[in-house]
C-alpha cells in the first residue's frame, strides 16, 4: 500500500500580472490550485516591498480576505528587493545597503507569517566587481545563513533560487553556496540551467536540497518554453521527488515579463498542460 501524501500544486500570482490581484486568486481557485506563490518584487508584482515594509500586518490583512474567499493557501513568499538582481542585492559591498535589505526581509517575513506561509524564497546575490569573487560569495552565504536562522525562528523554511546572472548560475556553484550557507534550502528551477545548455543529469544533484520547486517548460536557448519545445526531464524529476517523500509544493511558475523572451508563451494554456502532465507523472511514480 502506498502511504505517500498526494503531491501539492501551487501557481505563482505573477504568472498573470495583467489581472488585478483578487482576480488572479479567483482564477487560481477556478483552476483548482491548492496554493499560491506570492511575489513581492520591486516594480513588477501586485504586492510591492515598500507597501509591506510600511505595515506588514495591514498588507497581509488585505490579502487574507481574498485568500479566505478562494480557499487558497500561501505556498511561498518570493522576495526580490531590487529592480534587478544586482540592485539592493543581499551581498552588496555597502554595509548600509545590506542593513536596509535585512530590514525589508524581516518585514516581508512578518507579512508571510501573517498569511500563514511556511516558506520564503529570496535571491542569492550577484557578482559585484568592486570586491573579489570569494568576498561576494562569503557575503552572500553569510546573509543567506542569517535569513535562514531568522526565518527558522518564525517557523519558516528559507530557500534561495539559483538563477541566471546570480552568484550561483550553475549546479556546481549552487552546491558550493549551500555548503557555506547553513540551513539554506533551494527553490529549484531547472530552466535557469537547461536554458544555457546544462544537461538535466547535471542538475539532478540539487534535488535533495529542494524545499520548493518551480515548474515550467524550458530548453536550450529558452528560459521559458512551451510544452512542445520543453526538454526538462520532468518524468525523472517527479520520480525522484515522489520516491524521496518530498513534501513541498510544485509551483507552476510561468512568468510574463519582457526578459529573455518570457512573454512569448500562452501562460494559461501552458500552465494547465504542464500541471496535468505533472499530475499524471505523480500518479505513475
Amino acid at each position: 500500500m502506498d502511504n505517500r501524501t498526494a503531491q501539492r500544486f501551487s501557481c505563482a500570482d505573477f504568472t498573470f500580472p495583467l489581472l488585478a490581484h483578487d482576480k488572479v486568486l479567483a482564477l487560481l481557485h477556478l483552476l483548482e490550485f491548492e496554493g499560491v506563490d506570492v511575489g513581492v518584487f520591486t516594480g513588477r508584482s501586485h504586492i510591492q516591498p515598500k507597501d509591506v515594509v510600511e505595515n506588514p500586518k495591514a498588507a497581509a490583512s488585505q490579502l487574507l480576505a481574498s485568500l479566505q474567499a478562494t480557499g487558497l493557501r500561501v505556498s511561498d513568499v518570493f522576495l526580490q528587493t531590487g529592480l534587478d538582481p544586482a540592485s539592493e542585492s543581499v551581498n552588496d559591498p555597502d554595509p548600509a545597503v545590506r542593513k536596509r535589505v535585512r530590514h525589508v526581509f524581516e518585514r516581508v517575513l512578518q507579512f508571510g507569517e501573517a498569511l500563514g506561509s511556511r516558506h520564503m524564497t529570496g535571491l542569492p546575490g550577484v557578482r559585484h566587481q568592486a570586491i573579489s569573487e570569494n568576498d561576494c560569495l562569503s557575503l552572500a552565504a553569510e546573509e543567506a545563513t542569517w535569513r535562514a536562522e531568522t526565518a527558522k525562528r518564525a517557523g519558516v523554511t528559507y530557500a534561495i533560487e539559483a538563477h541566471l546572472g546570480s552568484i550561483c548560475p550553475d549546479p556546481q556553484s549552487a552546491l558550493r553556496f549551500l555548503e557555506l550557507a547553513e540551513g539554506v534550502t533551494l527553490t529549484l528551477d531547472y530552466g535557469h540551467f537547461v536554458a544555457v545548455g546544462i544537461a538535466n543529469e547535471a542538475v539532478h544533484c540539487l534535488l535533495p536540497f529542494a524545499s520548493h520547486f518551480h515548474a515550467r517548460g524550458g530548453c536550450p536557448g529558452k528560459l521559458q518554453a512551451s510544452a512542445n519545445d520543453n526538454t526538462i526531464a520532468f518524468e525523472a524529476i517527479v520520480k525522484w521527488l515522489r520516491s524521496s517523500s518530498y513534501n513541498g509544493y510544485i509551483c507552476l511558475e510561468y512568468v510574463w515579463v519582457d526578459w529573455r523572451d518570457c512573454n512569448r508563451t500562452d501562460n494559461l494554456s501552458e500552465t494547465l498542460l504542464l500541471r496535468e502532465h505533472l499530475k499524471t507523472l505523480c500518479e505513475r511514480a
